[in-house]
């Protein structure tokens, strides 16, 4: 039996032929657990897994910071761009609604300087109407007479009128009357209805001359006074 080489007595430091044997028997106890772990009839190699390559650069990775620079300054320009498409947009949409409201204004004045060309016509018209024409004779005078005393609410009947007309003056509008006490008194009785002046001018209804001849004039202003007396010239059948 051979001796222990770690025995007492014997120095404990393993030579380097020890450190040789150790290490072979190490390795080929891991080749085995290598065999046994293999199917039979697969093919085994023994070269070792070589690790994959690294690339690797000891140079400064450039332009980093240039490159979010720009994306910055991309999505600045964007928001930018952006912001100014909506500011033309608006101003767009405002000066359209600036035109729509002008083009209404138009319209609106052009509609009501219409209604109003359409209203001074229909004014025309009417005044057209008024102003009728009346014969200049005995009947024309006391028709227009009487109109223009329906205007002021002045009562009187063509026939009143006429009947007046014909005692006093006989229908001559430029008569006279030289011999009564009013002629005597220097204010002599004129015209169709034979008006002293004062009275004339006391009864004179607005819209008709100041002449005191004048045969629509004359009429009017006996009416008014025979209305103011009497109630009416259709109630006076003598001098008045």
């Amino acid at each position: 039996m051979p001796k222990n080489i770690f025995s007492r007595g014997r120095s404990r430091t393993l030579t380097r032929h020890h450190k040789i044997a150790m290490a072979g028997v190490a390795t080929l106890g891991a080749a085995a657990i290598g065999f046994s772990a293999v199917p039979s009839g697969a093919s085994t190699t023994t070269e070792a897994a070589q690790p994959a390559a690294v690339a690797f650069s000891t140079e400064q990775i450039k332009d980093v910071k240039a490159s979010v620079t720009d994306q910055m300054a991309g999505a600045t320009v964007k928001a930018e761009q952006i912001a100014a498409k909506k500011k033309a947009d608006a101003a767009a949409a405002a000066k359209k609604k600036a035109a729509a409201e002008a083009a209404k204004k138009k319209a609106e004045a052009a509609r009501e300087a219409k209604e109003a060309a359409s209203r001074d016509a229909k004014r025309a018209q009417v005044k057209k109407a008024a102003a009728k024409s009346y014969p200049n004779n005995l009947d024309g005078w006391i028709r227009e007479s009487l109109d223009i005393l329906k205007k002021h609410d002045i009562p009187a009947s063509y026939d009143g009128i006429h009947r007046n007309i014909m005692r006093e003056s006989s229908g001559n509008p430029k008569a006279i009357n030289n011999w009564d006490i009013n002629a005597i008194n220097g204010v002599p009785s004129k015209g169709l209805l034979q008006v002293i002046p004062p009275t004339f001018k006391a009864y004179h209804v607005p819209g008709t001359s100041w002449d005191i001849y004048n045969p629509v004039a004359n009429i009017t202003a006996a009416c008014n006074y025979a209305a103011d007396k009497y109630g009416s010239m259709d109630n006076v059948f003598g001098a008045y």
